[in-house]
């Protein structure tokens, strides 16, 4: 089966699509991949990326085709928008003069939902059905993130998303809960299948020797370790974290913070103008491979979203690393990703926005035996197995695609 997967993020920006390609690959199809040239999380396009033309490279077996756009910079207002309908023309325009026909084509979409223009024009010129993977709904991430207010705005681009559900054949959704918001945009439930994220494989308990470097970043010396990695953005309720570690200031907790993203300079100076550089410590981004590493040091990993309607929809994907990884969770979260924490039993949970709550369960964190905090991990990571677990997850959507494959070269011959 060849498969085009169209997505405005891809290798080697760290998104979870790049181990679907890979997964998808390894099982004997032909996976071709319609990117943009890389430049999130920091906004600079990568070393090596900056162009105005088409760039054609691989990834092992995988065939990738970058259009340019306008990166992100700081990620806010017109930039963003720029970045956002850069690459919906430029796919839209360059796309199909530069891939094989596919079989099926297969969506990536965190936001923005805007990648769904060049889909439904592929889908139209190789007469290939669209397979719409739906990470992020919109519009209800955009008032989540306060990127936009304005409702005549916000009607528009609900009348574009639902434009795009109509010219798909499939969405897939990784929350259940996201179903509601794809039924008020018009698509039938016979459309909608649920398909969560997963892991990579490399996600999973390790033993870190004694020589590592990640030992002198996260140092075992009875000070409670939290962790919390992925995108520093808005969405990741960070004034809740800074103010919970002021409050905590004289107890023995360690704030690490792993990764980057458009809220960094502000914590930053937050951590500058309350003086918590002894409290809450940046380390930076590193290769999604060496996060087990990190994990296994940690006491407790943080996971959290703003209070909003739209985010009690969602499960962070960063929670399914986590559980794979059995490390116990903190989650500060409402809706489905504090019911999977809850389920599990992988941890504590407390209300998004709540640096009082936040405090009393880390409080309660570092009062909890070894062993407690032990079993948390390793039900999370059952839990991971049950209903997470990578392969599974690759079969479901070769599944889809498969059917969508066949179903589309019926109706041709018909």
């Amino acid at each position: 089966m060849r498969v085009l997967i169209l997505s405005q993020y891809f290798w080697p920006e760290t998104f979870r699509i790049n181990d679907v390609a890979q997964g998808l690959q390894e099982r004997g199809h032909q996976v071709e991949v319609l990117t943009a040239f890389p430049n999130y999380p920091s906004g600079q396009f990568f070393a090596g990326y900056r162009s105005v033309r088409p760039k054609t490279e691989r990834l092992g077996a995988i065939q990738i085709r970058r259009v340019p756009l306008v990166s992100r910079g700081h990620g806010k207002g017109g930039r963003l928008l720029l970045n956002y309908l850069s690459f919906a023309l430029s796919a839209s325009l360059i796309g199909a003069f530069l891939i094989r026909k596919p079989d099926v084509i297969l969506v990536f979409e965190p936001s923005p939902v805007t990648v769904g223009i060049p889909a439904a024009l592929l889908r139209r010129v190789f007469r290939a059905p669209v397979a719409f993977w739906v990470q992020d709904l919109w519009p209800e991430s955009l008032t989540a993130t306060g990127t936009v207010r304005n409702k005549q705005i916000l009607s528009l681009v609900s009348r574009m998303v639902a434009w795009i559900y109509s010219r798909c054949d499939a969405l897939l959704v990784q929350s259940r809960a996201f179903t509601r918001s794809l039924v008020a945009h018009g698509v039938p439930l016979s459309r909608i299948e649920y398909l969560p994220n997963s892991a990579e494989a490399f996600y999973r308990p390790v033993i870190v020797p004694v020589d590592a470097p990640e030992r002198q970043l996260v140092p075992q010396d009875g000070t409670l370790n939290l962790m919390f990695a992925g995108n520093l953005g808005v969405s990741q309720d960070l004034e809740t974290l800074v103010s919970a570690a002021e409050q905590l200031r004289s107890e023995p907790v360690r704030w690490l913070i792993l990764g980057d993203g458009r809220q960094r300079p502000w914590l930053e100076a937050e951590i500058r103008r309350r003086e918590l550089q002894g409290q809450i410590h940046l380390l930076g981004s590193y290769p999604a491979e060496a996060m087990p590493r990190f994990f296994a040091l940690a006491d407790a990993l943080l996971v959290s979203l703003k209070d909003d309607l739209a985010f009690e929809a969602t499960i962070p994907s960063k929670l399914q690393s986590y559980l794979a990884c059995a490390r116990p969770v903190l989650a500060m979260l409402k809706g489905e990703g504090a019911r999977v924490t809850t389920d599990a039993g992988a941890g504590l949970t407390v209300p998004p926005e709540d640096p009082a709550a936040l405090v009393q369960a880390v409080r309660t964190f570092a009062v909890l035996p070894a062993a407690q905090r032990e079993a948390m991990g390793q039900r999370g990571r059952s839990y991971f197995l049950r209903h997470f677990e990578r392969e599974y997850l690759l079969g479901q959507l070769t599944v889809v695609l498969s059917d969508l494959s066949l179903r589309a070269a019926k109706e041709h011959q018909a």
